[in-house]
């Protein structure tokens, strides 16, 4: 099977040169997660939150807000959703401390922009950190991806380049 690398990268597809050929247009795909459907990928412009529970769409939507350099909110999100798993004491306050200096900190170059009270909670809670410390962060992050970003990401050239990929395979077979 032949298909765009590009594309492949952005569904999280694990591109492998196929019999030892080097030359980039020559690849087979090994998936990492199940692939899409084309109707799956439609319905994502109806439901941001089902877009972000898929792999597949997670990773189209980083693409796009790479392209906007807003990848940190996304990276953040995901960030908070492996704290809120995390059950060990001294590991969630590690990972509470990395998320604090790779997205919190004025000083991080990956900051994300949260207004004073989500800080002031964060600042206290980072006092006894527990999973679920940055929350209202999270959600006030997760908002401002579906009210700013979701809509600029349904009328990208990189949506619709992948909703007519879809279209053109559904209809080969």
């Amino acid at each position: 099977m032949i298909l765009h690398e590009g594309l492949n990268q952005l569904l999280g597809l694990q591109i492998l040169v196929q019999h030892g050929v080097s030359h980039p247009n020559m690849v087979s795909v090994k998936l990492k997660s199940q692939t899409p459907t084309a109707d799956e990928i439609l319905s994502w412009a109806q439901n941001f939150d089902k877009m972000m529970k898929t792999p597949a769409g997670r990773n189209i939507f980083r693409e796009f807000l790479r392209t906007e350099y807003s990848e940190e909110n996304l990276l953040f999100w995901l960030a908070c959703e492996d704290l809120k798993k995390e059950q060990n004491k001294e590991v969630v306050e590690e990972k509470a401390r990395i998320i604090y200096e790779d997205y919190i900190s004025i000083l991080s170059p990956k900051e994300v922009s949260l207004d004073s009270r989500v800080r002031e909670v964060i600042n206290r809670n980072l006092l006894d950190p527990n999973p679920h410390m940055y929350e209202d962060a999270q959600l006030q992050i997760y908002t401002l991806m579906h009210r700013d970003s979701f809509p600029r990401f349904l009328n990208s050239q990189v949506y619709k380049s992948l909703v007519e990929s879809t279209m053109e395979s559904t209809s080969e077979t």
